[in-house]
């Protein structure tokens, strides 16, 4: 009999855990529907008790759902590492982000710039801080709403610099992804999964989890732009 598997996840993963759930469906007996959302949102769904079986999202949204009860305590599995990197409109003017100081000068001289209301989004509002011109840029964010893609504003020309994990930004027609940050200012976010305390299912869930962590997994995970944890 077929188990069925539901899960809910961040946007930032949406691509790899597509094709990590795909290998474990043909090495199993298992059915997985998955749910990508904005993180925030996500969090706030599986805390207020909607059922799902597994969990995916940044390292430290799910050590919340585990002091909330949400997640089952030792069942954190770390997947994947991401890091943030800049897109502009196919066709710009690319400016350069090879430094600190190039970055912060793009910044300054980008007419709007946008990022997520994630951990990375989280990163950047304090980076902009500690450069001292978080004022000066405040009327030019626009920051995306939960769901959706940075580089989705920036491809339909309504934001001219855009910061997002390279995972969600590698697959977006209409966009120039410029690289990522340099290593001075990197931000560097873990994806981690949970085992929800209310499934039926935590063995298979568990099986697949140690499945998305077996070394024949790494090569999808750089394919979409992440770096195995």
């Amino acid at each position: 009999m077929t188990t069925e598997i539901k899960g809910i996840s961040s946007m930032a993963m949406r691509q790899v855990l597509t094709e990590l759930v795909e290998a474990f469906e043909r090495r199993s007996d298992c059915r997985v529907t998955l749910e990508s959302v904005g993180g925030v949102d996500a969090a706030r769904r599986v805390q207020a008790g909607e059922t799902f079986d597994v969990v995916f999202l940044a390292s430290d949204a799910i050590d919340k759902l585990v002091a909330a009860g949400c997640v089952q305590a030792g069942s954190k599995v770390d997947l994947v590492r991401s890091g943030v990197a800049v897109a502009v409109c196919a066709g710009a003017h690319q400016p350069d982000i090879s430094t600190e100081e190039a970055v912060r000068q793009a910044v300054l001289a980008a007419r709007s710039i946008s990022y997520s209301t994630g951990p990375s989004g989280v990163a950047l509002s304090r980076l902009f801080e500690r450069w001292g011109i978080a004022e000066e840029i405040q009327a030019r964010i626009v920051q995306a709403p939960p769901g959706v893609p940075v580089g989705s504003l920036v491809a339909r020309g309504e934001v001219e610099l855009g910061f997002q994990q390279f995972s969600e930004l590698i697959n977006l027609d209409g966009i120039a992804v410029l690289g990522p940050l340099p290593p001075a200012i990197q931000i560097t976010t873990t994806f981690s999964a949970g085992v929800c305390t209310g499934t039926r299912h935590a063995s298979t869930v568990r099986a697949m989890l140690e499945d998305m962590n077996s070394p024949e997994a790494s090569d999808a995970k750089r394919r979409q732009g992440m770096e195995p944890a």
